[in-house]
């Protein structure tokens, strides 16, 4: 693994220094992650495309080839990806036709992007949205990688991505983007007290009543879920939706095209305002608060924190600079929740705690923002199913 890349692109190396002499660690912002590509840092067969640079992270695109295998794995320190492959590997694949990818199924895909990184940036992954809300648990893995969705400072190779869908079975071909890749300079280390000052200078946390809310911060900022919908406990209001277990392929190409209701069941807000989750089962629920993640910031919700259950409420998990922010303009958005129980029943009740969310600052404010302008799906979202389904009220 080469660690001198710098010495290749010296004014790559001038024109990625901090923005602000008293950051020397954070995210890359947009304008750093198009210099990267420019400077050929980031390659790949089919250049990368402006639209794949989000605010503080890079989508990434399923290569030409895929192989379906029989287990999960690590590759291991200094070993590759391919060894492993070729171990493991049940049949190879042609991504470059459109490919179903089955229901509790293992497959492991090329990355059509490489990496040549500076020898002191590292790279951090995990799902996109829409995949983390059709229950699609993917992962990316480098050459010689001992953990997953992530890329040591100074990586020089290709990457993979495993991908298992776990509800629906997904049709999908080269190109498509499961993941996001952000950049990180260093170990930015979060802070308790940075998030206070955001909130006592430009609120993060608002209610449904366009009013700021009070942040619970402890180890990050405290997300709850919401159990009573627009309408309350009283009314009828739909909170979350159940996955359906037997449903049609989806066709991950295809947005706002298939009705709601032959793949997933509405639940309805009830007088007690809880949810037994079924391990079984797997749920779209919103947070009861809406955030806001600051131009200068993005953030990342901790997964699975058995302190406050046995369930895991994020497969996404990333927020980029911007969303329900815009340019000071957008009073927060509800996070959407994708959740597992593990192993047993567990009840969850409004307004409980069930997860964390951190706040990474960037080492620059973006040149572009996470919104409507750059065709962000999810700005200002409500409940909000995957972009491929049609709204509930248009179905």
């Amino acid at each position: 693994m080469t660690r001198d890349i710098g010495i290749l692109f010296p004014e790559l190396e001038k024109d990625l220094k901090p923005y602000t002499a008293d950051f020397t660690t954070g995210i890359l912002p947009y304008q750093d992650i198009v210099k990267l590509a420019q400077g050929g840092r980031i390659s790949a067969t089919v250049p990368v495309e402006d639209g794949q640079i989000q605010p503080a992270s890079l989508d990434l695109r399923l290569g030409a080839t895929a192989w379906r295998v029989r287990a999960s794995f690590l590759p291991g320190k200094d070993s590759p990806v391919s060894s492993k492959i070729e171990r493991l590997k049940m049949h190879q694949i042609d991504l470059t036709q459109p490919t179903v990818f089955e229901k509790g199924c293992v497959y492991i895909a090329e990355i059509m992007e490489e990496l040549r990184l500076p020898a002191d940036i590292s790279g951090k992954s995990n799902p996109k949205s829409s995949t983390g809300r059709l229950d699609i648990f993917t992962r990316l893995i480098a050459d010689g990688g001992t953990e997953f969705e992530s890329v040591p400072e100074g990586y020089r190779g290709k990457l993979y991505l495993e991908i298992v869908p776990r509800t629906f079975s997904v049709l999908a071909q080269q190109g498509a983007r499961l993941n996001q890749m952000r950049f990180v300079r260093g170990n930015p280390p979060p802070s308790d007290q940075k998030l206070d000052e955001l909130q006592s200078l430009d609120a993060i946390v608002y209610s449904d009543a366009d009013t700021p809310m009070a942040a619970i911060v402890n180890d990050g900022l405290w997300i709850s879920v919401d159990l009573e919908g627009e309408n309350g406990s009283a009314g009828n209001g739909i909170v979350g939706y159940r996955a359906k277990q037997h449903a049609p392929l989806i066709d991950l190409s295809r947005v706002n095209h298939y009705n709601p209701a032959d793949f997933w069941e509405p639940l309805k807000s009830e007088a007690h305002s809880s949810l037994v989750l079924n391990p079984d089962d797997f749920y779209i629920l919103m947070s009861r608060e809406r955030i806001r993640i600051p131009p200068s910031f993005a953030a990342s919700m901790v997964p699975y924190d058995p302190s406050v259950g046995e369930f895991r409420i994020h497969y996404a998990g990333f927020f980029d600079p911007g969303f329900g922010y815009g340019n000071n303009d957008v009073n927060g958005a509800r996070a959407v929740l994708e959740v597992r129980s593990h192993e047993v029943p567990f009840l969850i009740e409004h307004g409980q705690g069930v997860g964390r969310l951190i706040y990474e600052r960037l080492l620059g404010k973006p040149e572009r923002l996470y919104g409507v302008n750059i065709g962000s799906n999810y700005q200002a979202q409500g409940l909000k199913l995957s972009k491929q389904f049609r709204p509930p009220n248009a179905a």
